[in-house]
């Protein structure tokens, strides 16, 4: 008993303490937290949108929440990148951005993100509640609580911003160059670019990935392989306030959209909204009248740019002023050069970024889009290094003449590369202000900078090439129109949609329109004045004519083409981009076979919505392309096979850039006919066009069908070297063994191809039969060459399931980018070659 009295005396005080308490009171003085000041008095402090606290003795970073339930703009990048085309993980690379807000659970505070892909437009607050909780939120990080002061949280980023944010693993994995993780022991905060602003906060790492089964991509452009350390940033951007008005989006207009679903929609109207991408522009003078802004849209130019290009791309980039006057905004947009003391990451600078990668690559242009209005809040643009010099190589390739005596004529060659980056700025950063792709302006006098622009070559009057107008200069008139529609202000108490309907009325009128990636990319695409790196309003005209300055410049072509000194074998990349010059084109004029002309119409926009190609124009089209067969056009001048040696020691050969030929080291004379023959045969025997061909005779029997086009084509091949194959060489009669051989592959490949029609592949059966009895018999090497292909049509016949290949393939060196092209097309990004 006294044992029990002892023991309760001694506890009596507490007890006495505990019932003066609630039990609110006595748990929350357990689970009391330090004050933020109290917490963070060793630490170094900078003052922002949330302030940061960084710890130099336990290298740990801490953010200072200072609202809950406050959304805010989150989005991670990469500001140290990889250095690698294929792999994509570039110097300034922004990832997506998050609408997020912070909501706390207890100890911990949850960074949330709304899902705004599905919303409820009311004022009706019950009805926005069942859009949210009938679809998922993401939780993106769980932060624990460290110190609190009031409605402000401290947490500890440190683990936050040492992840792999931007899915640099999942790239590396994705190009299959490697298994990597993020190694915690060789990663850390990077302080001098982890910073604290009035409305952002900008934290910065170094992280280092470790891994095994390096990739040649990856290897190629890091000094360990298993060790690869790359800088990602993270930023915290105050929203938008309300004063911004979303516009909505015309398909006509010419401009990007963010899209979602809207709930609260009336039964009889679409439940998808869809908002035009666009920056914030407000006039000191509102209304359509011509009026300075309030703030103007300034772009920067990276100063690690080296001149000249530098002087090029702020000359390009400005081009968008005039775009911006006509529509009514004086000193509405300007570029500068980003200052010494800015962070390129900081969301304030709207960024033109030089980047360099090991290999030429792609250009793009893209941003950070508010995804509640489409508001643009920071255009960024990545160009690629690499492109200035494949153009300086495809103007080498047509005019240079380097002397014996070592003098160099460089200055035409570097305008016209100088020329395309003027260009190809203005292309980009007309992606920032939220214009895509217009992949037919280029048919219509070249009015936009938005088509990839293919060099305009021409003969001067002594027969010599023209470069001075290989690209054109300034804004287009479509840009113009474009920027009109996105951002113009209209009349007071005027419906935008019918003043957008005015302005396509009025640009159509004038010979201009719009039509963008998907109706230009696919290689069965059908439009005829639609394609990439195309010219002129006639395809199969300039097709003609770039198959006469191809043959200018090769019946010219020699060693004088590189400089005096270089190995002789690299004559060969200076001699692909020439031999291929006639690529694009090709491109372009196979789609006028089974083409169909239509625009993006709105029902009420009046005249035709489809309208083919007529039978003229097809068969013409398929007697231009046949002419890129011919084994003249296809063989390679002696003086030039002759001067390629095998490669020297030190200078092996690039794939991408050269001919992969089957002659071992030498160089293989035949495999550029290979590789031109092989382009054109697949675009014209495409599956997709195929079958248009077929439904379009069935509809029309006027316009020519897949039975005739077959015919053209047989009949074009078989008279190559006529009368007399005496009189051609025997290279020739080879290369055209050569294309024979190609095309019976093609045929059989659409045989057996699923996605064409039923009747398409029966009409290349009958396609193969022809061309069979069309190869005549000669001497050992022809008979040799007959008796292989009847071999393996009777393979094809008995083992209809079984691949037959008639030669393996030979890889086409790189075409683009020859300075763009986009792999996200379909995203508020573009990239371009």
């Amino acid at each position: 008993m006294n044992n029990v009295l002892s023991k309760l005396l001694k506890v009596l005080p507490l007890l006495i303490l505990m019932a003066q308490l609630s039990p609110f009171d006595a748990f929350s003085q357990q689970k009391s937290r330090p004050s933020i000041n109290d917490f963070t008095a060793e630490m170094e402090k900078q003052d922002g949108f949330y302030p940061l606290y960084w710890d130099e003795n336990t290298g740990k970073i801490w953010l200072e929440i200072t609202a809950l339930d406050q959304e805010i703009l989150y989005y991670p990048s990469l500001a140290a990148g990889l250095g690698s085309n294929d792999i994509g993980l570039d110097r300034g690379k922004l990832s997506g951005a998050h609408v997020v807000s912070f909501r706390k659970s207890g100890k911990k505070l949850l960074m949330t993100e709304s899902n705004y892909d599905y919303r409820a437009i009311t004022d009706n607050k019950m009805e926005k509640r069942a859009v949210q909780e009938s679809f998922a939120e993401s939780i993106l990080w769980g932060f624990e609580i460290s110190a609190e002061s009031g409605n402000h949280y401290l947490v500890d980023a440190t683990e936050f911003a040492l992840q792999d944010a931007v899915g640099a693993i999942q790239s590396i994995s994705r190009s299959n160059q490697g298994n990597y993780k993020v190694d915690p022991k060789r990663s850390a905060i990077y302080t001098p670019r982890t910073k604290a602003f009035p409305k952002n906060t900008e934290i910065e790492a170094t992280i280092t990935l470790e891994g095994s089964k390096a990739g040649s991509y990856l290897r190629s452009v890091t000094p360990t392989p298993d060790a690869v350390t790359l800088r990602m940033h993270h930023s915290f951007v105050e929203l938008p306030d309300d004063g911004y008005t979303p516009r909505l989006f015309d398909p006509r207009a010419g401009v990007n959209a963010v899209s979602f679903y809207d709930f609260a929609t009336p039964i009889n109207e679409s439940i998808v909204k869809r908002y035009i991408r666009r920056h914030r522009l407000i006039k000191k003078n509102p209304g359509p009248a011509p009026s300075e802004v309030v703030e103007p849209i300034i772009y920067y130019i990276d100063p690690g740019t080296p001149e000249p290009i530098r002087s090029a791309l702020m000359e390009g980039t400005s081009w968008w002023a005039e775009a911006f006057e006509s529509a009514g905004f004086i000193n509405a947009f300007q570029v500068k050069l980003l200052p010494d003391e800015a962070d390129p990451m900081d969301i304030r600078y709207n960024l033109v970024q030089w980047v360099h990668r090991s290999t030429r690559g792609w250009s793009y242009g893209g941003g950070i889009t508010d995804p509640r209005t489409g508001e643009i809040i920071k255009g960024k643009v990545t160009l690629g290094s690499l492109r200035v010099r494949q153009d300086f190589l495809i103007a080498q390739g047509l005019i240079a003449r380097y002397l014996e005596t070592g003098e160099i004529e460089d200055e035409a060659m570097l305008e016209m590369a100088l020329a395309r980056m003027r260009q190809l700025a203005a292309h980009e950063v007309g992606h920032t202000l939220g214009l895509p792709h217009n992949y037919i302006a280029s048919a219509h006098n070249r009015a936009s900078v938005m088509d990839y622009p293919h060099p305009s070559v021409k003969f001067k009057d002594d027969n010599s090439l023209d470069l001075s107008d290989a690209y054109a200069v300034g804004i287009g008139e479509w840009d113009k129109v474009a920027i009109q529609m996105a951002y113009a202000e209209f009349p007071s108490g005027a419906d935008e949609q019918t003043e957008i309907s005015k302005m396509v009325e009025s640009y159509r009128k004038k010979g201009l329109d719009f039509l963008s990636d998907q109706d230009a990319r696919p290689t069965g695409s059908a439009h005829p004045k639609t394609h990439l790196w195309d010219n002129g309003e006639s395809a199969v005209d300039e097709l003609d004519h770039v198959m006469e300055v191809r043959k200018y410049v090769l019946d010219r072509f020699n060693e004088k083409k590189i400089k005096m000194g270089q190995p002789l074998a690299t004559l060969e990349e200076v001699f692909v981009p020439i031999y291929l010059f006639h690529r694009y084109q090709v491109e372009a004029a196979a789609k006028l076979i089974a083409g169909v002309n239509y625009q993006y119409t709105l029902r009420g926009d009046g005249g035709e919505a489809v309208k083919p190609v007529s039978a003229e124009e097809q068969v013409r089209a398929t007697e231009s392309l046949m002419a890129t067969l011919n084994p003249k056009a296809l063989a390679v001048p002696h003086r030039v096979y002759e001067n390629i040696p095998p490669r020297p020691y030190g200078f092996s050969a690039n794939a991408r850039e050269t001919f992969q030929g089957k002659t071992g080291l030498t160089f293989d004379p035949l495999a550029p006919a290979h590789v031109a023959a092989d382009l054109t045969l697949s675009l014209v025997l495409d599956p997709q066009r195929a079958s248009r061909l077929v439904a379009q005779h069935a509809i029309n029997e006027n316009l020519p069908g897949l039975v005739e086009i077959i015919d053209i084509m047989i009949k074009e091949i078989s008279n190559f070297n006529m009368p007399s194959e005496i009189e051609a060489s025997s290279y020739e009669q080879e290369i055209k063994r050569t294309v024979e051989k190609i095309f019976l592959q093609h045929l059989i490949n659409l045989y057996k191809s699923k996605q064409a029609s039923e009747q398409a592949r029966s009409i290349a059966r009958y396609g193969i039969s022809k061309l069979e009895f069309s190869i005549q018999p000669g001497g050992k090497e022809q008979n040799a060459h007959k008796n292989y292909c009847q071999k393996l049509i009777n393979q094809m016949d008995r083992e209809i399931l079984d691949p037959v290949e008639l030669m393996s393939p030979i890889p086409t060196p790189d075409g683009s980018p020859i300075g763009s092209e986009s792999y996200e097309w379909l995203s508020p990004i573009c990239t371009e070659q």
